[in-house]
């Protein structure tokens, strides 16, 4: 598997000065959706209840980046320094934008879902690239007993500045165009998560067809994308794992554990997309080839699509008592 995961290693991934405005103007616009569906009412059962939002927090800020980082150590002997670092930026970042969505669907709590979304989503400013860095340096600190891995400089400001301009900007205009045209933003929400999904998928595609011109033989391109795609799997079950069975140990009411494991297992892989095809953050002097981080990013934002909707499915067949 490694060998396979190499290949991607070896693909420098990064946009012009164009397609990043194209790129950073879709997760803007995602962010905008987002902030339209929260409301002041949204937080009144946080604070009446607040029991299960501490335990989603605890869970999304900590849990799921530290599980994640246990996670690239127990696989390191089969995974690359990239792709591991991609794992955990993608455990870095908030929750996804279609889990209040799927969270109604598997009958669990949306007030709970939204409240974690909109918490998340505002402090991913200073989250992201906390978490990023302190568990990836972790990890790099191992890998460097285990393999020969360059010294990699985590740019903790560009981060920051970068998620503050594309998710602190739109997040602000949505609230503030929710809270001056409320009837307005009732009527495009719908129309604005469908575009998002869209949108999103398109921006994954476009990643992929990137990494698959860079790869020369078929089977090449199949037997990498096959083997990060295991990894993937693998990555999202754990994090789907560590949202429910957390709210199971924290005793929350099923539904409450059902949206658990979807914030959790549900991530914004958007911006994770949108930082690693930043050349001025993921500076190709510094870093090298990123194709193994763009492609897991690229490979969980379908996926945990898919698992999404399977889960929500199960959920939604189960009883909730």
């Amino acid at each position: 598997m490694k060998e396979h995961l190499l290949r991607l290693d070896t693909l420098n991934i990064n946009l012009g000065s164009g397609e990043m405005v194209i790129v950073n103007f879709i997760l803007a616009f995602v962010m905008f959706g987002v902030a339209l569906s929260i409301r002041t009412s949204t937080f009144k059962s946080v604070f009446r209840k607040p029991k299960s939002v501490i335990a989603g927090l605890v869970l999304q800020w900590f849990c799921l980046p530290a599980i994640t980082c246990l996670l690239t150590i127990v696989l390191n002997p089969v995974i690359t320094p990239m792709v591991a670092l991609g794992m955990i930026l993608v455990a870095s970042c908030p929750g996804g934008n279609i889990s209040n969505f799927l969270s109604s669907l598997s009958k669990g709590n949306v007030e709970l879902s939204v409240s974690l979304t909109a918490v998340t989503t505002l402090f991913a400013s200073i989250i992201t690239p906390l978490n990023f860095w302190f568990w990836g340096t972790h990890y790099c600190r191992f890998a460097s007993i285990r393999n020969d891995v360059p010294t990699l400089d985590i740019p903790f400001t560009e981060i920051l500045s970068q998620i503050i301009l594309i998710l602190g900007f739109p997040i602000v205009l949505g609230l503030l165009f929710s809270h001056y045209f409320p009837n307005v933003s009732k009527k495009i929400i719908k129309t604005t998560q469908i575009l998002s999904i869209l949108f999103f998928i398109g921006m994954v595609l476009v990643s992929l067809t990137q990494v698959l011109s860079g790869l020369e033989q078929r089977w090449e391109v199949y037997a990498a994308i096959l083997c990060a795609l295991v990894i993937v799997v693998i990555h999202n079950f754990f994090a789907l794992s560590t949202g429910f069975f957390g709210g199971k140990a924290c005793k929350a009411p099923v539904k409450d554990c059902r949206t658990l494991a979807i914030e959790v297992g549900i991530q914004n892989s958007g911006l994770a997309l949108a930082l690693l095809l930043n050349p001025a953050i993921f500076s190709p002097d510094i870093w090298g080839s990123n194709g193994g981080m763009v492609i897991v990013a690229a490979l969980w934002g379908i996926w945990h699509i898919v698992s999404g909707l399977t889960i929500s499915y199960f959920f939604r067949r189960s009883k909730t008592a």
